[in-house]
């Protein structure tokens, strides 16, 4: 598995190309953002890890091309940044980004939120299985359950809550979620009572549904 990773900090590219061998990675560096652009060009990887402040082509205007390109607008990208402002995590996740990770930062987190991203794209691009907590989400059957369980929902509870999903840990505003799952000309909080529905039915995991204040709905573990 290839990782494209975007990091001007000498050791610090050192220490994530290292750590990121060990689990089994193939780390293509670059410290500048012109020079990823380029190489992209020639082959896709997997994932890309960009960090935002670099010199010339920052992360975030790197993430817009790669967002706006056909080759390369369904890899996941995850942002490393000493940015900790909400508006630059916003901005982040408005770009594309799977996930926002602020310095400095722990190898273990990182890795794991690594292999979280990875999984949920796995699963995802298969139409696959994925796991939510104990419950168990079929994108395919458009089913959930707890064990062997079902837990019924409506066509657009199932909607709001695969929205969620293939935008995990990402915030989510109530205008997407009324123009792509509702589909049609409604009060924005209508889509409120479906979340409530939604969080209740889900039980424990209905409160990895969280509000974003002023935007909308961001589903994580809580």
């Amino acid at each position: 598995m290839k990782v494209f990773l975007l990091e001007d900090d000498t050791d610090l590219l050192e220490l994530l190309t290292y750590h990121l061998q060990k689990e089994g990675f193939e780390v293509v560096s670059f410290s500048k953002g012109v020079e990823l652009l380029e190489r992209v060009k020639e082959e896709r990887p997997n994932l890309f890890i960009l960090d935002v402040m670099v010199p010339s082509l920052d992360g975030f205007k790197v993430a817009n091309i790669l967002r706006s390109s056909p080759e390369t607008k369904d890899v996941p990208i995850i942002f490393l940044t000493a940015k900790t402002a909400e508006e630059d995590k916003l901005k982040g996740f408005e770009l594309g980004a799977d996930d926002y990770i602020t310095k400095p930062f722990s190898i273990k987190e990182l890795l794991a939120r690594i292999r979280a991203v990875m999984r949920r794209y796995g699963a995802l691009r298969e139409g696959g299985i994925v796991r939510l907590g104990s419950l168990t989400v079929d994108m395919e059957r458009m089913e959930v359950r707890r064990g062997k369980e079902p837990i019924n929902l409506t066509k657009t509870e199932f909607a709001v809550l695969k929205t969620l999903l293939e935008n995990y840990g990402k915030p989510v505003s109530r205008e997407y979620l009324v123009e792509h799952v509702l589909k049609k000309e409604v009060y924005d909080r209508t889509i409120d009572v479906h979340v409530k529905n939604l969080r209740e039915k889900l039980g424990k995991e209905g409160e990895w549904i969280k509000t974003v204040r002023g935007v909308g709905y961001k589903l994580e573990e809580a």
